[in-house]
């Protein structure tokens, strides 16, 4: 059991009093490390030369710790989406159209103003994997309207303000609005387009105040405030939202 353990790049088990738990081998763990998040669940990351079975056990003996936030976990959860046939949901170019079909995989095909995605008839549209395709669905259309909207408006900002910048690049980051590298590329979320406009150009003119100022010091402050008054305020209201639960 141990060698063939030992060759696995991953697998899911049911932990009696926790659930599903899915171990993943990766070249980038630097020691075993547990993480539990909404939608995408408890994740144990396996260094190449540590075995599953050592993961396995890390899980038992930190059961009451992931438990604890387990339940913070839910609490988020409860704040996210179940998109189903009741559900009207919109970006801002586009409708969510859930549609059954006669075939075992997942398609999504996003034209004419819709994002269209198929499922097998036999499934429940709330099961996990196929709410999981849904939000990659959804997430591909807000990946499109940023590529189109975005970088016209740093230029815009930029044009009217006097930022130099050099590229926009669209990533889909998992805990960063933003951000501006040393060479000033502006790296901006795709999930920006979920924010309402006020925001959105918030996040738009941090980065370019910070292909001036590097850091968030006063200089930094005043200079923003400057093309964006009430910039504090607005980095509260930044807050209440998660890339993550939509």
């Amino acid at each position: 059991m141990s060698s063939s353990f030992l060759r696995l790049t991953s697998v899911n088990l049911h932990i009696d009093g926790i659930g599903k738990v899915l171990i993943e081998r990766s070249d980038k763990a630097k020691r075993l490390s547990i993480s539990v998040r909404p939608i995408k669940g408890i994740r144990v990351a396996v260094p190449p030369h540590i075995s599953f079975e050592k993961a396995e056990q890390l899980i038992y003996t930190k059961s009451d710790w992931i438990k604890e936030h387990q339940a913070r976990m839910k609490q988020q959860e409860a704040r996210v989406t179940m998109y189903d046939g009741n559900t009207d949901f919109r970006t801002r170019s586009h409708t969510l159209r859930l549609l059954t079909h006669a075939q075992y995989t997942m398609r999504c095909v996003i034209e004419n103003g819709y994002i269209n995605v198929f499922y097998p008839a036999y499934k429940d549209v709330r099961d996990n994997d196929v709410q999981k395709f849904i939000r990659k669905s959804i997430e591909e259309a807000y990946r499109k309207e940023a590529k189109a909207y975005l970088p016209e408006r740093v230029k815009l900002f930029a044009d009217k303000f006097g930022f130099d910048y050099q590229n926009v690049f669209i990533k889909n980051a998992k805990s960063r609005w933003g951000s501006c590298s040393h060479t000033n590329n502006i790296n901006l979320n795709l999930h920006l387009m979920r924010l309402p406009d006020s925001l959105c150009d918030y996040v738009i003119l941090h980065e370019l105040a910070h292909t001036i100022e590097k850091n968030h010091g006063p200089g930094f402050w005043n200079l923003l405030d400057k093309v964006c008054p009430n910039s504090k305020a607005l980095d509260q209201k930044l807050k209440a939202y998660r890339i993550s639960i939509y």
